[in-house]
């Protein structure tokens, strides 16, 4: 990826984040599919100045869902669980 804005597309809201935030000072983002794990971190240390300790990421198909007399398919994401050190918090996450 060339810019770090890129790779964080955004925030993931549910209580599932919000547990993961809460226990580990984890906080998950849906992120580009092509992004590795170290842009991942250095986007993260970059746009909220804060130091990342493990970045864990998985890929989610999406489902077929039917539109009407049309069967699609939502669009894949892949998501990214990032553990940030002690005492550091990204304030723009809403926690």
């Amino acid at each position: 990826m060339k810019y770090s804005e890129d790779v964080l597309v955004r925030p993931l809201i549910s209580e599932k984040s919000f547990d993961r935030l809460s226990d580990n000072n984890a906080y998950t983002f849906i992120v580009h599919k092509k992004s590795s794990k170290p842009e991942i971190r250095n986007a993260v240390e970059k746009l909220f100045s804060v130091k990342v300790i493990s970045v864990n990421t998985m890929n989610k198909k999406g489902k077929k869902k039917r539109f009407g007399f049309v069967m699609g398919k939502q669009s894949d994401k892949k998501i990214a669980v990032v553990t940030l050190k002690d005492g550091d918090t990204i304030e723009e996450f809403g926690a």
